[in-house]
């Protein structure tokens, strides 16, 4: 499947901004069942200087500086990405992805000598928003994290259990909410799952990351889609070694397939927010965030 998104994030401010830097972490990767064909960046007003590069976990990021006065910022995306996870699909039901146990997975990792579980192993390690698990966040991953059992069941039961206890409450948690505060009040939004997820996973000595992309939403039977109604989103992905990442979605309780675009990957919401920066200014600002995603002509 091929799909255009356009993502447009707009701050208005109510006293003049003299000065902003800015990064955005807006351009979708090449990953595994996605290829980016086609990017564009719309930056309003002007910016006096912009670059892109790579950060440490391979992700494009543009930094960019706004030096004229102005009350507006408007950044503007246009995406074009194939998506086919129908190969990830059939290996994902091989023994190497499902055989692998924890204790198995665990003993893989304190042995690490390959790039590929040397990697992983940095997933590990408590994150700027994911500091070493407390005792209700240990014992509730025990629950699906037996010895015995296999990573990837695990996972899957540990996805379903969230988006069973949790409840997805929209302007209950801030980025900043600490994670045992989400586990406490058993509410939040798909960031707040993810890391909660992760949390649990690295309680237990194993690799799991923060994934940031979109999810294209259906609208209900015989009603049009509504403009701006697909989402910015977050999920969670577990290494199995031997085999790789697998992504788990405990927001809507499935594995990601081409409705997931990945945008990037960290360690937590803190590695990839899609635009972070510095203004110098007085007053308040007001955001809106606009994502539409639509399917394309197969290439």
């Amino acid at each position: 499947m091929v799909f255009n998104v356009i993502h447009t994030t707009a701050y208005k401010y109510n006293a003049p901004v003299s000065y902003c830097h800015n990064i955005a972490t807006l351009r979708p990767r090449d990953s595994q069942g996605q290829k980016l064909l086609d990017f564009n960046i719309d930056i309003s007003p002007l910016p006096s200087e912009i670059s892109e590069r790579r950060d440490f976990f391979g992700n494009f990021i543009t930094r960019f500086s706004i030096q004229t006065e102005h009350k507006e910022l408007k950044v503007t995306t246009k995406s074009k990405i194939e998506r086919d996870f129908t190969p990830f699909k059939e290996n994902m039901n091989s023994n190497s992805c499902r055989g692998v146990t924890n204790s198995q997975a665990i003993f893989a990792l304190k042995g690490a000598t390959t790039p590929e579980l040397l990697d992983a192993k940095q997933y590990i390690l408590d994150s700027i928003f994911i500091r070493r698990a407390n005792a209700q966040i240990r014992e509730y991953a025990k629950v699906s994290f037996l010895p015995n059992r296999s990573v990837f069941d695990s996972a899957y039961e540990l996805m379903q259990r969230i988006y069973t206890d949790f409840d997805f409450v929209s302007g209950f948690t801030s980025i900043s909410t600490p994670v045992e505060e989400v586990m406490r009040e058993k509410k939040g939004v798909c960031q707040d799952f993810a890391q909660i997820a992760i949390s649990c996973i690295r309680s237990m000595g194993l690799p799991a990351r923060y994934v940031s992309g979109y999810i294209e939403t259906i609208p209900p039977e015989g009603q049009e889609k509504l403009v701006g109604a697909d989402a910015s989103h977050a999920w969670f992905s577990i290494f199995i070694p031997g085999f790789g990442w697998v992504d788990f979605d405990p927001t809507n309780n499935m594995i990601p397939m081409n409705q997931h675009i990945v945008v990037g990957w960290g360690r937590d919401y803190y590695d990839v927010p899609p635009l972070k920066g510095v203004v110098f200014g007085s007053g308040k600002s007001k955001l809106k965030v606009m994502v539409d995603i639509t399917a394309a002509q197969p290439v």
